[in-house]
Order: C-alpha cells, then structure tokens, then sequence
C-alpha cells in the first residue's frame, strides 16, 4: 500500500517512532480550532442567559443567602463558578470533540451527559452544604442552560453547514484502494456535503492500468509514495477503503508513517448505508472486530412512536379543520369533481389501503397520463412532470405548500400510515420485487427521509437508497430529526410538483 517515507524533519525518525509528543497534537487542518473557540464562546453565553433569565424572572432567587456575605457568594456562584462548571462539563464529556462536529446526534448526546452532571453536581453541593436554595431557580437555570446550550449548537451547526457549503470548514480526503470501491466511497461522501469530507485524489492501489482511459471525478495516482502524494494535494486525511484495509501490516505502516504528520486515517469499509448505533467495536487480541446488529422495530421506542403518531394525528385533524374547509371550498370552486382524491397504495406487509390527499388534478387525470409518459422526468415507479398539464390552479399552490397531504392523517389515525416513513407507493405498479419490498418492514409515512433529501429532485434510486437506509436504521431521533427538516422543507418548496 505504502512504503516508508523519509523525513527530514528533526523531530521525526522513520519506522513509525515520533520523537516528540507534542507534534501528535499537530493537525494539517486546523479550522476546527476556531469552530471549538466559537463553540465555547456560545457555550458560554447560553448559560450566562440562563443566569439572566433565572436572576429578573424567578422570585426569591437568592433565597437561602441571606447576608450579604452569602449574597455575594451567590452572585460569584451564578456568574461565574456555575458557567465555569458547564464548560468544564461539556468539555469533560467530549462536546468538543471535532470528531462529532457537522452530523449526527453524538453531539447532542454528550450536551445532555453534561447537562446531567450539573444536574448531580448542584444537588450534590446543596446536599453537602445544607443550602436551603430555591428549588425553582435551579431548576430554571439549570434547564434554560441545557436548551439555550442545545439550541445555539443547532445554530453554530447551521453556520458549519453554510461554511461547507462554500468550501470551507472541510477535510481534504485522499481516498485508498481499487478504483469501484474508492469511487463508492467518493459519491458516499459526496452525497453527505454536511459532513464536510471532499475527495481530492484516489490513490489506486491495483496499478495505473486499472483507471487507464477512465474518465475520473478527482485525479488518480498510483506507483508512489501514498504520503508524499497526499502532501502534494494538501490532503488532511486519508481514507483506506473496502478490501484494502485487509492487509493489516500495510494498514499498520501507513498509521506509522502519518503519526506527527497531522493527517487523519480513517478506514471505510465495506458496509454502507449501516448508521452508527447498530455498528459497535469489539477489540480481541489486537483485532477491531466490527459488530453490526439487526435492524430494531420493536421495543419501547416503537411504542411511543405509534402513541405519537396517532395523539399528534387527532389533535392536527382538530386544530386543521378550519384549513381543511376552505381548502374543500377553494378545490369546488376550481374545477369539477370530489374534494378528496383516494387511490390503492401498499402499506406494511404488503397489504393495501386508501391514501387520502386534496385533489390536485382534473378529474380525468389518470386517464391522461398514457400521453404523458413520455414526459416523464423520473425513473422507477413513479411518474413525475413539473409542468404537469393535469393539475388545476388551486393544486399547483396545495403541491407546492404540501398541504394537499394533510388528509393522510387519516390514514395514520386508521393505523394504516406513520407521519414519518417510506412514502407509499401505488399498488398498481408491480410487486415490488428485490430490495425495494424492503421498505414494506415498516408503514408508510406522511413524510420521510427522501423527502427531506430532495423530494421530486432525487432519482428513483436515491429514494430507494434513502428508504432502505429509514428501515434499517431507525430510530425514534431519526423520526423527530426528520419532522422537524420537513418544516424547513416545506418552507422552502424545494422540489414539490
């Protein structure tokens, strides 16, 4: 894979022994310096808010101090000993780790471990002292500190996201093995823009002859030093993947000769579209052995999802009623035919049920769409047009607000759909041989995980991709993940026709 490399460099010596310990501390990228400071610096704020907000809106909150020696003492404690305590917690639970920067929930996990332990501290202090607090107050700062903390991650996230969007706040990815598995690993990565991994080379470990006269993404290198190839594109990390990281020794060198460099090495398998809680490491003898655990649909996570899908379905049916009638006002007063537009779609299991939805279209619609087949402009089972001639007025402006999907919370109060899931497929376009029977594991959704990725935008095997990915990761933080970027969706009307 790799051959030793010499430096010159005094404080390194080749064969994989790094002098000096603190160039281990040394990164070839450091932008996650100034994300951390500004990280802390919101930290901060949030939890001097929460002080602000316990001190003017909590009666009695110095209650317990009563001269003014202890006065002060409660002043020095909330101003500046409490904020101190969070942001040694937060650090003491690796909420700064830049491993966790961008994705996923691990994050936020570790912002809820820390907000617990200032929990067991506080108490643990008014115990030990005998302070007669207010409960109250504690109680406010502490859970103002934990959702002011939480939401202005959510929105240093948001900025992180926006800096990667325009090519900064990213790593610069040398990707390692033979050409198919590197170039998965390259549209994986591609795929994820938030994770702020772009592919610069792929360093092919086959020969030259394996991507001659390939017309490749990145440049492609081969028969040379794979560290002096990632220094010359400034590259931070080096990914080994699929089957080149079987050869252990070589795996072993090329962490040898990155140790002082700066340069992360990661290793992907060859195990996609897996999320992080099914997969675990388990060491034996020196070897990582990567345990992956079966899809979980059950268990009490299920149980509130469905209380939720059908407690939220009744009271929305509720409180949307009054939309609901001027929609149906709106839909006669446009074009002839039924408020309602009902058609066979395949729920769990394969078996088959009514999805309700606002009529959109002439009432001839289904009749008219053998002409239009050659216009269509997506794959797979669905048909999709954005200038779809069959659409009235008034539904062009349901389509592009997603409200004429409102009346599939019917169908979830019936049982029959989850307000978030595989969207449901017409029953009259096959059996749904193959992998995509998969998504039948679990109910249809109102909304799910392609139509926050996309909708209408995405090719029939990114759907599938995506819905696949749903059912075998799941999640009730996956779910409530999910309805929330679906508000933001829907906001944007991206991709809705």
């Amino acid at each position: 894979m790799a051959r030793t490399r010499e430096s010159g460099d005094p404080q390194l010596v080749t064969n994989g022994v790094t002098r000096s310990t603190w160039r281990r501390l040394v990164r070839a990228s450091n932008w996650h310096r100034y994300y951390q400071a500004a990280l802390v610096g919101a930290d901060l704020l949030a939890v001097v808010l929460a002080t602000v907000i316990t001190v003017n809106f909590t009666a009695s909150p110095s209650a317990g101090f009563d001269t003014n020696n202890q006065q002060h003492f409660f002043y020095l404690t909330v101003w500046l000993l409490l904020p101190l305590a969070w942001l040694l917690a937060l650090w003491g639970t690796g909420s700064y780790d830049r491993r966790y920067f961008g994705m996923g929930n691990e994050e936020f996990k570790r912002v809820i471990r820390a907000s617990m332990f200032m929990l067991a501290l506080v108490s643990f202090a008014a115990l030990t002292f005998k302070a007669d607090v207010s409960r109250v107050a504690v109680a406010v700062i502490l859970l103002a500190a934990a959702v002011l903390v939480t939401t202005f991650r959510y929105g240093a996230r948001y900025g992180l996201h926006r800096m990667r969007a325009n090519g900064r706040g990213v790593q610069r990815v040398l990707l390692i093995g033979s050409y198919p598995e590197a170039l998965e690993v390259y549209r994986t990565v591609r795929r994820a823009s938030a994770a702020g991994l772009v592919p610069v080379g792929i360093y092919v470990t086959e020969g030259a002859s394996s991507v001659r006269n390939l017309d490749t993404p990145v440049p492609v290198f081969a028969g040379t030093d794979v560290v002096t190839c990632a220094e010359q594109l400034e590259a931070d990390t080096l990914a080994v993947c699929g089957s080149a990281s079987a050869d252990a020794s070589d795996l072993r060198r090329l962490a040898w000769q990155l140790e002082g460099t700066g340069r992360d090495l990661v290793v992907a398998p060859q195990l996609t579209d897996i999320a992080g809680p099914r997969v675990h490491i388990r060491p034996v003898e020196g070897l990582p052995l990567l345990h992956v655990e079966e899809p979980k649909i059950s268990g009490i996570g299920w149980l509130i999802k469905n209380v939720l899908d059908i407690s939220s379905s009744v009271l929305g049916l509720v409180l949307l009623s009054p939309l609901f009638l001027g929609v149906a006002i709106a839909i006669k007063m446009d074009s002839p035919g039924p408020v309602f537009f009902r058609q066979n779609r395949v729920g769990r299991d394969g078996e088959t049920f009514s999805c309700w939805k606002f009529r959109t279209m002439y009432i001839d619609a289904e009749e008219r769409q053998a002409a239009l087949m050659m216009h269509n402009e997506t794959d797979g089972l669905l048909f999709k047009m954005k200038d779809d001639p069959r659409i009235t007025n008034v539904g062009k402006w349901l389509r592009r607000t997603s409200i004429d999907e409102f009346p599939q919370l019917i169908n979830v109060v019936r049982g029959e759909m989850s307000l978030v899931g595989p969207r449901p497929l017409p029953a009259e376009n096959g059996d749904f041989l193959g992998d995509v029977r998969r998504r039948l594991l679990v109910r249809p959704g109102i909304t799910g995980l392609w139509q926050v990725s996309g909708r209408s935008d995405l090719s029939w095997d990114d759907a599938v991709r995506l819905d696949l990915y749903y059912v075998d990761n799941w999640s009730l933080t996956t779910d409530l993940q999910i309805l929330f970027r679906t508000v933001a969706v829907v906001l944007r009307r991206k991709g809705a026709y």
